[in-house]
């Protein structure tokens, strides 16, 4: 994406605001002009002053005052459009931070579950965050600076070629060379592969220091330090071997530029010398000669500042195509003509399914050909060994990944033939793993349905068995989780996803075994709850603890992605296989304690 592509893409970010961008530019446009005006009131006052150098009664005063006004109303007009210019780069910097975070975000929630799944966190966050706000900050100053930057140089040079094109052309020679040695780099494949290594590095170095900071108390209970942390230790330092290699590519460009632009006049000064010795008497051209030396070198600021600006841009670029590379992916393919299920049973069909593309070194089968109806209604349990494809089966209903072969289908719908919105208002998830919001307790349970009355929520939590806990805290359900010393323990956190969970009401359950984790107590609370989740439901469970399931209407073992075994609990110990072995180390388990370790007392 080229510098000038990235400039039409802020454009189209702004949307209807577009108007302000341009309206900032135009207003920057005439505070460059009028800064400019200045020079030309110097000019006119020393070429007054040297034509009546003899004769000074002949020097108009009056005139000299009026230049001096003009000036003075130039720069303070000047500094009123930049001010303008500014206030409307701001608005517009607004609107283009609230755009693209909106589609981002509206584009995120579409797409499949593989995708926050192969990229982390800690990359998608830069995106969201550095990347967006380097784009408004860009909008919101640089749009003012860079039209400046740009223009001022730009009249400056048109009027020395006004005055007199030979002295122009060897003010203009220094800056071509500088410009097209410091473009040639950046322009290069190694400039642009070297602003890709700075997003990329900046992605690692953020992903790691979010899983340094959250796994802090393995951290701290190992006794590790950043610097025996070796992960994040290693993005620090490929961020440091970009500085330095970046450093290395643009030093000798860059001490080029300055080496020109600051040595302006040193080409302008043999020229206008040569021209003047051929013409000692030529009093105008000396006038010129001495106004190119005084303003030529002022040439040198907006320069580097443009240069400076080609940077910042340079990043923008490199921002815009990673913004494009999330809206680029494909979200979930929505049906023409949606349908509704009228039942709610899960059928799979000859389903194989791979977390890896076709082709890749790594492509492996998760699910192969599996078959089953999991009955309306009925309580269905997934058994086996971990990587059996346990948890593949329940990311497969919701269509957080799209299936490389087979049929899954709701009531005899297949899920691809039905409205994404429809197809999540029908399933709900209990996880191990909780995610609770930085929000009310109601606010949490209230996602589950956002139109429910407190009464509802309420309700729900009783149900879950949370209610009671719930009006223990500070402000009830308005106590914000994780404020003023509110955290709730693994299982009040489970209860409340339960509770949302129960508020949603939805007809199929899938369950990855709540209780896994969970203390007597809390494990009696949570089956409490888990027992009015799935009352008349069609309920997919995870089983990790066999005892958990043994009334299950159906078990399903799985095992390296196969069903081998299916069944009840009795029909499957009949059958002396896998499920039967499983049994057997669950009963052992249960006896597992420490034992009474034989002391020796050495004399």
């Amino acid at each position: 994406m080229s510098s000038s592509s990235a400039v039409k893409r802020l454009l189209n970010y702004a949307g209807e605001k577009k108007i302000l961008l341009i309206l900032a530019s135009i207003f920057s446009f005439f505070s460059t002009v009028l800064m400019v005006v200045p020079f030309g009131s110097v000019y006119f006052v020393i070429r007054e002053l040297l034509t009546n150098a003899n004769d000074i009664s002949a020097i108009p005063g009056d005139r000299l005052i009026l230049c001096g006004w003009i000036a003075l109303g130039a720069l303070i007009l000047g500094f009123i459009c930049l001010y303008i210019g500014l206030f409307f780069s701001h608005f517009a910097a607004y609107q283009i931070l609230y755009n693209i975070r909106v589609r981002l975000s509206k584009h995120l929630s579409t797409l499949p579950l593989g995708y926050f799944t192969k990229g982390s966190s800690g990359a998608i966050k830069k995106i969201l965050d550095s990347n967006v706000e380097k784009i408004e900050s860009f909008t919101a100053h640089q749009i003012p600076d860079l039209v400046s930057a740009f223009l001022m140089p730009l009249i400056m040079i048109m009027t020395m070629f006004i005055l007199d094109w030979r002295l122009a052309i060897a003010t203009v020679i220094p800056i071509l060379i500088g410009y097209f040695i410091q473009a040639a780099v950046f322009s290069s494949d190694s400039g642009r592969k070297a602003m890709e290594d700075y997003q990329h590095s900046l992605e690692k170095m953020s992903a790691s220091g979010v899983e340094y900071v959250r796994g802090m108390p393995a951290v701290k209970v190992f006794g590790m330090t950043m610097d025996t942390f070796l992960h994040f230790k290693s993005t620090i330092y490929d961020f440091r071997d970009w500085a330095v290699s970046y450093t290395k590519l643009c030093r000798r460009p860059y001490m080029i530029y300055l080496v020109m632009l600051t040595s302006i006049l040193t080409f302008i000064l043999p020229v206008g010398v040569f021209i003047l010795s051929g013409q000692p008497d030529n009093q105008a051209f000396a006038l010129t000669f001495l106004l190119f030396l005084t303003v030529a070198p002022s040439l040198s600021t907006p320069m580097f500042q443009l240069m400076y600006l080609g940077g910042e841009l340079q990043k923008i670029t490199e921002g815009n195509r990673r913004i494009d590379a999330i809206l680029n992916e494909k979200p979930i393919a929505e049906p023409v003509h949606p349908k509704v299920a009228s039942s709610y049973d899960v059928r799979f069909e000859n389903v194989s399914f791979s977390y890896q593309e076709k082709g890749d070194q790594e492509y492996k089968l998760a699910l192969k050909n599996v078959s089953f109806t999991a009955p309306q209604g009925k309580i269905t349990a997934l058994v086996g060994p971990s990587g059996g494809g346990k948890s593949t089966i329940a990311s497969l209903i919701p269509r957080f990944w799209d299936i490389e072969e087979g049929k899954i289908a709701i009531g005899g719908v297949p899920i691809q033939a039905m409205a994404t919105n429809h197809l999540m208002e029908t399933v709900s998830f209990v996880f191990q793993e909780v995610h609770l919001f930085h929000d009310t307790i109601e606010e949490n349970i209230r996602m589950g349905n956002r139109n429910p009355t407190r009464q509802d929520i309420i309700s729900a939590a009783k149900l879950a068995c949370c209610h009671d806990f719930i009006t223990s805290l500070p402000d009830g359900y308005d106590t914000k989780i994780g404020e003023e010393g509110v955290f709730l323990s693994g299982g009040e956190a489970q209860r409340i996803t339960i509770a949302r969970a129960i508020l949603k009401n939805a007809p199929i359950i899938i369950l990855d075994e709540a209780t896994a984790f969970a203390d007597p107590e809390n494990e009696a609370n949570i089956q409490k709850g888990l027992n009015a989740l799935i009352q008349n439901k069609t309920v997919i469970t995870i089983a990790h603890r066999l005892s958990t399931i043994r009334h299950a209407d159906q078990i399903l073992v799985l095992q390296d992605g196969e069903m081998v075994e299916r069944g009840t609990h009795s029909d499957l110990l009949a059958l002396n296989g896998l499920y039967k072995k499983m049994w057997n180390a669950h009963l052992s388990s249960k006896d597992w304690g420490l034992q009474e370790r034989e002391v020796h007392h050495h004399e």
